[in-house]
């Protein structure tokens, strides 16, 4: 099949507030391709969630809607679909199936009440028609695909009853249940100390090297970018600002709120511990932007220290600073 596995096209999704209508995605582009990882990264508020559930056609009809834009998505069967036109039923054939999702706090997605092998067996049923036995083993044999211990046992367990790093791996065994083409991590691992993290990212990488998958992983650690992605994109105030490789993005951003975003992080590198100094974080000056009332123009422009007035002009075009890369900045080469 060739063509991206994901296309998002100038996506708007838009919600009803009693202050007024905000718009949290302000034509989003985004393409993630077969066994690909596309790390879309920005502080909360920035609309990177927004987006992911604007994929997954999640935006709950009453407060909200996807107000533009198209969301396409090759299939199996090498169809092409637009998920934004797609009615509820088509949806839901999809989601689960081909399109799956992970949450960031798995005691809010898994249900209390039922035992962990059943959650993971029902997709299996619903979506591929097993029975109830062929689907109690389908589930077991997930649990060991991502390596909890003793599954047989495990399956009969009630989610309170497992660690953070296990009822995350539950989840993770949920959504890969049916093979999807099409991962979707939103923030799967914040909740998870350090050493957990790691071992999850781990093996994210090894499944999806399996079951070559797409990922969006949508998250605001930096670090956790550098291990698991392989492009980049920045989100802020609802729009991309800059998307690259994930080495041309560590190494030279090119926006400076990504260049903001990345001189917040502690470096840990051996350069760093060699040289023996300690390095002056940088902190982002001001808040997110307010949806509600955006600034003229570039809405980083308030917080930048490179903005100037034509900053405040216009909103800037997300321009080519190279074959791979893009920014929405009239600076950017100055920052480069």
């Amino acid at each position: 099949m060739t063509g991206p596995l994901l296309d998002i096209r100038d996506l708007v999704t838009e919600f009803r507030t009693e202050a007024g209508l905000l718009r949290a995605v302000k034509g989003v582009d985004l393409t993630i391709a077969r066994g690909e990882t596309l790390a879309l990264v920005g502080e909360s508020g920035s609309g990177k969630s927004v987006t992911s559930l604007s994929a997954m056609r999640l935006i709950p009809d009453r407060v909200g809607r996807i107000a533009g834009g198209e969301i396409l998505f090759q299939g199996r069967d090498g169809r092409v679909r637009d998920l934004a036109q797609l009615d509820q039923r088509a949806m839901s054939d999809l989601r689960g199936s081909e399109i799956a999702m992970i949450f960031q706090e798995p005691m809010t997605s898994l249900n209390p009440a039922h035992r962990i092998g059943a959650q993971i067996a029902e997709a299996a049923r619903l979506h591929e028609g097993l029975s109830a036995k062929a689907a109690r083993a389908r589930a077991i044999e997930m649990l060991r695909l991502v390596e909890i211990p003793e599954p047989e046992r495990r399956a009969e367990a009630y989610p309170h009853q497992l660690s953070g790093g296990m009822r995350q791996r539950v989840m993770i065994a949920s959504a890969l249940v049916c093979n999807p083409s099409l991962l979707i991590a939103d923030e799967p691992t914040t909740a998870l100390d350090s050493t957990v993290q790691l071992q999850i990212l781990v093996l994210l990488k090894r499944l999806q090297e399996e079951f070559r998958m797409g990922i969006l992983f949508i998250t605001h650690n930096l670090g956790v970018v550098a291990e698991i992605a392989d492009r980049v994109a920045v989100m802020y105030g609802g729009r991309i600002v800059e998307d690259a490789p994930v080495d041309r993005i560590l190494e030279a951003p090119r926006h400076p709120y990504t260049k903001g975003l990345l001189g917040s992080v502690p470096r840990t590198d051996h350069a760093a511990r060699a040289s023996g100094q300690r390095e002056r974080l940088v902190q982002i000056p001001g808040s997110m932007v307010d949806p509600l009332r955006p600034p003229p123009g570039c809405d980083f422009e308030p917080r930048c220290a490179w903005s100037g007035p034509a900053c405040r002009a216009a909103v800037p075009p997300l321009e080519a600073t190279g074959p791979e890369g893009h920014a929405r900045c009239i600076r950017w080469k100055e920052i480069a």
